[in-house]
């Protein structure tokens, strides 16, 4: 029987969904295991060879966990929300509903072709109302909830209300927008849209006034990572920030949770520390300045306290209030300008640039304990949303502060005794105090650290803000809440409605809110969201409903859970179904997401753990970054101004202009000459300047990208050589982890070893030759060396190390002519997870009536492995000169002698004394004459 792949995938594909070999429910007898990507977003261009790197990953290890008897949940998804859809339905007029199906059926077809065990009975549609209804209830749960300091979780804003009742804000300790302080009897005089207005600053889920990245031609609000250098990934358009009244989490109040969860995560620490840097704990103090000849009073935050003595400027952010405030009239118009500028740059852009910008306000602050007037300028190094927006500046040992001052001219004021601040800051970590405070600042029974060591002194400046109230110790963040509401179409509507301006959730009968249609994608004519043109977008009473959506990251928050119970129309999963899937044991998916989604989806099962629905506080319990697969490109070499193109190496002997070519008609960088002609009209009169009858073309390593002509379609390879050689050749690639280029050039190398493995059990002829007949010593060493090998690359994501290790093994076994259905059977095994459709086939040739999913496991013999022979490198005085085996348990004595009697031996040592014998065990003798 010759191999042909083609029908072989066909058959068992076809198989599997008739036999449901993939779809998976709860077992109590079985341990469970489960496997997630984090899924597509379907675009309309399709799979290219690079996005299914971490699915085959995953799915290797997925198939490899069933074999070792594990009942492993590997659902698959689509985000299937998204601006890209939008845009596209903006352009065309065609609702986003239909682009999305459309290509959700491209992703699906080109899946199934590389063999996936994706159980699709399980799957979710972020847009689907079945599923959304659950983000749209998580929502709500949110809204009904506030942050308990003290208990550390989520708790009812019933329970608030009570409080307010009895004690008013007496005690309260709960996370907040803003400290409040009133009674119980204040509180129940209030009318309730103010005590809704009170709420709101508790409620996990609550609508605030939010600086956002705003992109005026999309009529919407970007994410972070939607705007690059001020203009918006989609499109190019200007983005701006501006001040919204938007839907917020409180993702600040889980902080410390987040962080102190990474401690229980099997993750990178590179990821870690990522997460640890986002999420940015430090420990400070809160200080109190007051305005120079006005009653206004501000506070800082600062980690550095003892540094008060070096203070010699205050920076406000653009954004905070207190702008407004201290702009003296003749800095009004310098500030606006500065205002207006700051507003097309995003906080990434201001923190990663380096730049010194700012402008002063025109007032100054009274420094709480030297009662210096300190000039307060205005700058976009500082961020509104950290501390509060304001900063003390300590020029002499903050690199930040110290450009700014010397940008300005600012003083520069040391602290540390015996450093040097001409040139740069003094990182002061270390080291003895001065000029705290300078002799003519002194005050009686004021604060001196002079002498101190800035450990002592740190502790001791925290003690005298406390005691003397200027301020209070605390934690801060800079992680910032969550900005929730999109002005968009395409994406998850609020359940919300507005009574007298306030916000009020739908009773949960009413869910899912489903989207409604417009009869346009954009904003309306007024300039609200999308959402303004539905019809009677209202509740049965008449209320207004949210006209803004919900981000894309709302439907990717808590999919995980979804998965493991996707049909319950009671619930978002059942108790008993996440009591047995837990949470996820391996998630697989891409660097980008190392913050936004990882950050945002751990806050929300953080808050279902809280509300009782998620069994486990962390999701994710082990994590694997899949790196890049990059494109690599082919060019042509065009002579200016004409239309002949120059083989590469003639092309230093004329003046040319590289153009990049489609590398689908390029074969080791060999170009298809009559194809190139047909790519392109401008092309078709093309000439070519060969070397030796061949046009070879220029490469790089680059983004593969479509603009480069350098996307490789996974249907083309699995057309050309089957679904297991790309499975196994991207795998052969490198290291999962790390990034590398494609190279169609070298795949032949992985087909042809696809064809020796099903060689082992079919001749020349077709004929089946597998003997039912005992296998010899070295059929089994060379068999268990290989399970030992791929067992432990499997578990350490070395895949490319065990596709290399099945090659040496197939290369043994040919060279043994082995046929023995005991090595073989145990190879078909071992190769499943890598080559499923052809370890299927073989399987059942085999004889087996069972899918080779259900097989199990091989384990290694370490008595197979063991060495009767060992082959000693003899060398004279360090010199290597020639080989002899030995017993493996041979003794030192023996192997001197039988060496030194050798004819080798003889020749070398040539009659000179020999001075000592070096025997270092297995490897290698050394005679010193």
């Amino acid at each position: 029987m010759e191999y042909n792949f083609r029908e072989i995938e066909k058959k068992w594909q076809e198989r599997w969904v008739e036999n449901k070999t993939y779809q998976v429910t709860e077992d109590e007898s079985r341990k469970k295991f489960y496997v997630l990507n984090m899924f597509p977003y379907p675009s309309g261009a399709g799979l290219h060879v690079g996005h299914p790197l971490g699915y085959i990953a995953s799915d290797i290890y997925a198939r490899y966990k069933r074999l070792q008897g594990f009942n492993v949940l590997n659902p698959m998804g689509y985000d299937a929300y998204g601006l890209p859809a939008e845009q596209y339905a903006i352009q065309t007029g065609q609702h986003p509903a239909i682009t999305t199906v459309n290509n959700i059926n491209r992703y699906r077809e080109q899946l199934d072709k590389i063999g996936f065990s994706f159980d699709w009975s399980r799957e979710v549609r972020t847009c689907e109302p079945d599923y959304y209804k659950w983000t749209q209830w998580a929502f709500q749960q949110m809204f009904k909830h506030y942050y308990d300091n003290d208990a550390q979780k989520a708790t009812p804003i019933a329970d608030l209300i009570k409080r307010f009742e009895t004690k008013g804000t007496e005690g309260l300790n709960a996370a907040c927008g803003e400290e409040l302080s009133f009674t119980a009897e204040e509180w129940k005089a209030k009318s309730d849209k103010e005590q809704q207005t009170i709420l709101l600053n508790y409620r996990i889920a609550y609508l605030g006034d939010t600086m956002v990245n705003w992109c005026p031609a999309l009529g919407t609000v970007l994410a972070n990572d939607e705007v690059v250098d001020g203009v918006s990934e989609r499109g190019g358009h200007p983005v701006i920030q501006k001040v919204m009244r938007q839907w917020c989490l409180r993702v600040s109040a889980y902080a410390q949770r987040l962080l102190d969860g990474l401690e229980t995560l099997n993750w990178t620490d590179s990821l870690k520390e990522t997460q640890k840097n986002w999420i940015g704990r430090s420990e400070g103090a809160e200080m109190k300045f007051s305005v120079k000849d006005s009653d206004l009073e501000f506070t800082i935050f600062t980690t550095r306290a003892d540094t008060v003595f070096g203070v010699t400027f205050m920076v406000l952010a653009p954004e905070s209030e207190l702008v407004a405030q201290l702009t003296t009239a003749e800095q009004k118009a310098e500030v606006q300008a500065y205002l207006d500028a700051t507003k097309k740059r995003t906080e990434r852009e201001r923190i990663a640039d380096r730049r010194v910008t700012g402008v002063f306000s025109g007032s100054y602050a009274i420094n709480p304990l030297t009662r210096e007037a300190i000039p307060v300028w205005i700058s976009d190094y500082v961020l509104a949303g950290y501390g509060t927006g304001a900063i003390m500046a300590v020029p002499a040992h903050d690199s930040r502060d110290y450009a700014f001052a010397k940008h300005f001219n600012l003083e520069i004021r040391p602290l540390i005794e015996g450093c040097d601040v001409s040139e740069e800051s003094f990182d002061a970590k270390e080291g003895i105090m001065m000029n705290s405070p300078l002799p003519e600042h002194a005050t009686e029974g004021g604060l001196v650290l002079n002498g101190l060591t800035i450990k002592e002194a740190i502790a001791k400046t925290k003690v005298y803000i406390k005691e003397n109230n200027l301020g209070k110790v605390k934690v801060n963040y800079r992680l910032r809440d969550a900005i929730f509401s999109r002005q968009r179409y395409w994406g998850e509507p609020f359940p919300v409605y507005y009574k007298d301006g306030m916000p009020y959730m739908l009773d949960e009968s009413k869910l899912p809110l489903e989207l409604p249609e417009v009869d346009k994608f954009l904003p309306t004519e007024t300039g609200e969201p999308p959402l303004g043109r539905a019809k009677n977008w209202k509740t049965e009473e008449g209320y207004q409903l949210e006209l803004n959506t919900m981000p894309g990251f709302a439907g990717s928050s808590a999919y995980y859970l979804r998965y493991m119970d996707p049909h319950n129309t009671e619930a978002l999963v059942s108790t008993k179904a996440n009591a047995y899937w837990q949470n996820v044991d391996l998630y697989v998916g891409g660097t980008e997401h190392a913050t936004g989604h990882l950050i945002y989806s751990r806050f929300w099962n953080k808050f279902l753990h809280d509300v009782g629905v998620s069994i486990k506080e962390e999701p994710f319990q082990k994590l694997i970054n899949q790196g890049m697969i990059q494109g690599r490109s082919n060019f042509v070499y065009r002579i200016k101004d004409t239309n002949t193109f120059v083989s590469l190496n003639l092309k230093d002997q004329y003046d040319v202009t590289p153009l990049h070519v489609d590398v689908n008609i390029v074969s080791n960088d060999i170009l298809d000459q009559e194809a190139f002609k047909n790519w392109h009209p401008e092309y078709k009169t093309a000439e070519f300047i060969l070397e030796d009858g061949k046009y070879i073309c220029g490469w790089a390593v680059e983004k593969m990208s479509k603009s480069m002509f350098n996307v490789v379609n996974p249907d083309m390879i699995v057309e050309k050589y089957g679904a297991d050689t790309l499975r196994m050749y991207e795998m052969f690639l490198g290291p999962v982890e790390q990034s590398k280029p494609w190279d169609t050039n070298g795949i032949d190398g992985v087909h042809r070893f696809i064809r020796k493995f099903w060689a082992l059990f079919y001749n020349k002829a077709g004929e089946y030759i597998v003997k039912d007949e005992p296998a010899t010593k070295e059929e089994l060493k060379s068999l268990h060396k290989l399970i030992k090998k791929v067992s432990g690359d499997i578990e350490q994501f070395s895949y490319n190390t065990s596709v290399s290790a099945f090659m040496i093994c197939v290369n043994e076994l040919s060279s043994l002519k082995c046929n023995k259905k005991e090595i073989l059977s145990n190879l078909v095994v071992l190769l499943a997870p890598f080559a499923p459709h052809i370890s299927e086939e073989l399987w059942e040739t085999l004889g087996n009536a069972t899918s080779v999913c259900d097989a199990q496991w091989p384990e290694y013999n370490e008595d197979y492995l063991k060495e009767d022979v060992v082959n000693y490198t003899i060398s004279f005085n360090g010199k290597a000169r020639f080989n002899m085996e030995f017993a493996a348990d041979a003794d030192n004595n023996t192997i001197q002698e039988t060496v030194l009697a050798s004819e080798g031996a003889i020749k070398w040592i040539e009659g000179k004394p020999i001075k000592k014998v070096i025997i270092v065990p297995k490897k290698i003798v050394n005679i010193v004459v």
